[in-house]
């Protein structure tokens, strides 16, 4: 059973950083592309960044790149987005979801199409005072 864990949300003021984890299970890490996605109230859900698993590339939306990072550790199965120069804009709750690399994983990550990612974990709150 594919899970995914969310953590590492909270209460920061702007400007501040957070580092949040995704706890994978129930697949091969390495063959899959794992995304970070959130979403504001009244808003509709939005790509933040993903990673190819396998080979490490990365993608970003614009609203957040030279901000966050996206990595992953194979050997915890496990990725993370460190988010630095938090705006309050960032108040959103933050998912991560998995979707296989093969046949159209890659596209999907890199497009951040959060419609087309096959597995989600619940999300976690991340609140960006002014």
């Amino acid at each position: 059973e594919v899970q995914l864990q969310a953590s590492g949300g909270g209460l920061v003021q702007a400007g501040g950083s957070l580092r949040l984890s995704c706890a994978a299970s129930g697949f091969t890490f390495d063959d899959y592309v794992i995304g970070w996605f959130r979403q504001a109230p009244g808003k509709e859900r939005e790509g933040v960044s993903c990673v190819s698993i396998g080979d490490d590339v990365t993608y970003y939306s614009d609203s957040v790149k030279g901000r966050f990072t996206i990595s992953s550790d194979n050997a915890k199965d496990t990725a993370y987005l460190e988010m630095e120069s938090l705006k309050p804009e960032d108040t959103a709750v933050y998912y991560c979801a998995a979707k296989p690399a093969i046949p159209d994983g890659v596209r999907t990550c890199a497009l951040l199409l959060w419609q087309k990612m096959d597995y989600w974990g619940k999300g976690t709150q991340v609140t960006v005072s002014s």
